[in-house]
């Protein structure tokens, strides 16, 4: 282990995070489901959301390159005039309405990273494991909500490459998941998996990260008594209870093999494998809150059992605030959104381009408000 890394892993260990949460809501996919259904019997702490908010890169996503402020209908110049004289530097314009972006949100990524390691391990260069599951966690504080984005693992997007000894080598692009296998496998790592998915949203501010093994999907599955599904599409290579159309309730390792495994054989298999992860994460957010109800000390037994697993940025007044806030906010259907794209073969990988104009259009419906314009301000 060379010198940096080394002083980078004294660093992380004496780093006190004392997440003490209910990794309820989040971790679907490959161990994704983790994190923001922080239920922890505490009092509102103030410091913890200046902490969270302050946290993020920007204020708000960089739309002004991708959407146009000028709108695409027609305008009548008094609406042109009146515009103009109220018009504030972080609104946008799309599709001949107007929109500002909420500052009160608050959007966390999580991450299922390709390891089977019961603990996070430390290894400089090209060996922190691929993020198989990425997930924004969004929490409309406004709307009291939690809304999720699942992004496809092979989603093209520029990234960082580095060598074996962690140096930088250039820019381009390349599937999102790969981002994070470069660097230490701890913060570092999630730090440049951070980068790669605010690059995709265009610079979206992002409060916070959490990464959680593969391995920890079944404790994770448990913790809730499992979860009831009907089965998607044939797993049955890794379980023969898991055929398609059954029936079935995930314990243990068919919860493992259910939102991991994927017949890399198959085309669009990371597409098939996302919407298994989406329809887990649905039953087990349902699952969890039902499990917390009964009894709050699953979040403290569970955290404890998988926390050598967890990279988090997430410190102990931010998580207080988040309990206080989170526990009571809605997660409905409606609120499961994927990324609308087309993937496409390229030698022996797949790789999967996003629809611009959709995923504008998404940035937009979860990040941002309508701006109605009243008479009153352009003082007519």
């Amino acid at each position: 282990m060379t010198e940096r890394t080394q002083d980078r892993e004294r660093r992380r260990r004496g780093k006190k995070r004392i997440v003490v949460t209910v990794l309820a809501w989040v971790i679907a996919g490959a161990a994704a489901l983790a994190l923001a259904a922080v239920i922890l019997a505490g009092a509102f702490a103030l410091s913890g959301r200046n902490r969270l908010l302050k946290g993020a890169e920007s204020e708000a996503p960089n739309l002004a390159s991708a959407v146009s402020a000028d709108g695409t209908e027609e305008e009548t110049e008094r609406e042109a005039e009146q515009e103009k004289s109220v018009w504030q530097e972080d609104w946008i314009k799309y599709n001949g309405k107007i929109y500002t972006y909420k500052k009160d949100i608050m959007t966390f990524l999580i991450m299922g990273i390709d390891k089977n390691t019961d603990a996070v391990e430390v290894a400089e260069g090209q060996h922190g494991g691929q993020a198989d599951a990425l997930f924004l966690v969004v929490a409309d504080q406004r709307e009291k909500a939690v809304k999720i984005i699942g992004i496809n693992r092979n989603t093209m997007t520029d990234i960082d490459f580095y060598d074996k000894n962690g140096a930088y080598v250039t820019t381009g692009p390349g599937q999102i998941c790969i981002q994070h296998g470069f660097g230490n496998g701890v913060e570092e790592s999630c730090e440049y998996q951070k980068k790669a998915v605010r690059n995709l949203f265009y610079d979206l501010p992002i409060h916070g990260y959490a990464a959680v093994n593969m391995s920890a999907i079944s404790a994770i599955n448990d913790a809730v008594g499992g979860v009831d599904v009907t089965v998607l599409d044939d797993v049955t290579a890794k379980d023969k209870s898991l055929v398609k159309g059954n029936r079935v309730h995930l314990m243990g390792e068919s919860a493992f093999w259910y939102v991991k495994y994927r017949d890399t054989s198959v085309f669009g298999s990371a597409d098939m494998r996302l919407e298994r992860q989406k329809q887990y994460l649905k039953a087990f957010v349902a699952k969890a809150k039902e499990a917390v109800r009964r009894d709050p000390s699953v979040a403290l037994e569970l955290y404890n059992r998988i926390r050598p697993q967890i990279v988090t940025d997430i410190s102990a007044d931010e998580v207080v605030y988040l309990a206080a806030t989170l526990k009571d906010y809605r997660f409905e259907e409606g609120n499961l959104y994927t990324l609308k794209g087309e993937t496409v073969k390229s030698g022996k990988f797949e790789e999967f381009y996003a629809d611009e104009e959709a995923l504008y259009q998404l940035i937009i419906e979860v990040f941002y408000e309508e701006v109605e314009l009243g008479e009153d301000q352009n003082g007519a």
